[in-house]
C-alpha cells in the first residue's frame, strides 16, 4: 500500500508538472507576442507598462474599449496601464491631439468614449480642429479652453513623443499592447480577449 501511495502522489506530481508546463509554454514567442530587438524604456521602473495603441478611426479599437477599460480596473497595483494614441498621418494626428488636449484640460473622463462614439455611431470623423472643438463644446468644455491648448507646445511635444515611441515600438497597427518595453501584442493572436490573455501572461512573466 505503500508503495501504491508513492506512487500515486509521483503520478500526481507529475501531472501538475505537466500542466505547470503546458500553461507557462501555453503563449510562444513569435506567434502570439514579439520581443522588441531594443527594450524601451518604460516611465516607472518599479511598475509593469503596459501600453494600448489606438486610434479613434479604428472600428476594432472601438470595439475593444470596453474590454480594456474592464481589464484595467481589475489590475493589481503594479500594473502601469496607458492609453497611447496612433499617430502617422493628418488624421490620426489631429486626432492624438484630441486625445493629450483632453488629458491637459482633465476632462479626459468626459471625452475619450463620447469621442469613439461621435465617430463610429454619430457618423462625424471630427476631423478638422473645428469639429473638435464643436466636439469638445458638447462634452462642457469651453471654446477658450479648447483653443488654450489644442495647439499648446505640451499638446504638440506629448503628440511628437508618441509618434517617438511608436517608431520606438516598430508596430504602429492598432490596436496594439506594448508590455514593459518588451513585448508586443496584436490582434494576430485571434481575439480580443486572447490579446488580453496574452498580455497577461507577459505581465506575469515580468513579475517573475
Amino acid at each position: 500500500m505503500r508503495h501504491l501511495a508513492t506512487a500515486l502522489v509521483m503520478l500526481v506530481s507529475m501531472i501538475m508538472t505537466g500542466a505547470a508546463a503546458a500553461q507557462i509554454s501555453r503563449y510562444v514567442e513569435g506567434t502570439h507576442y514579439f520581443e522588441v530587438d531594443t527594450p524601451v524604456r518604460t516611465a516607472d521602473s518599479s511598475r509593469i507598462e503596459v501600453i494600448e495603441l489606438f486610434w479613434y478611426g479604428c472600428l476594432s479599437c472601438y470595439v475593444f474599449e470596453p474590454l480594456i477599460s474592464s481589464w484595467e480596473s481589475n489590475q493589481a497595483g503594479d500594473v502601469d496601464h496607458k492609453r497611447l494614441p496612433a499617430v502617422g498621418n493628418s488624421i490620426t494626428t489631429i486626432h492624438a491631439q484630441a486625445f493629450y488636449a483632453a488629458q491637459a484640460l482633465d476632462a479626459l473622463d468626459a471625452v475619450h468614449n463620447p469621442f469613439f462614439d461621435e465617430i463610429h455611431q454619430n457618423r462625424n470623423q471630427l476631423n478638422s480642429e473645428v469639429l473638435i472643438r464643436e466636439f469638445f463644446e458638447s462634452c462642457g468644455i469651453s471654446e477658450q479652453d479648447f483653443d488654450r491648448v489644442f495647439n499648446s507646445f505640451s499638446v504638440r511635444t506629448r503628440v511628437n513623443q508618441a509618434a517617438s515611441l511608436i517608431r520606438d515600438y516598430g508596430v504602429g497597427q492598432t490596436p496594439t499592447m506594448y508590455v514593459n518595453g518588451k513585448y508586443v501584442v496584436t490582434l494576430a493572436v485571434g481575439s480580443y480577449q486572447e490579446m488580453l490573455n496574452v498580455v497577461d501572461y507577459l505581465v506575469d512573466l515580468e513579475r517573475g
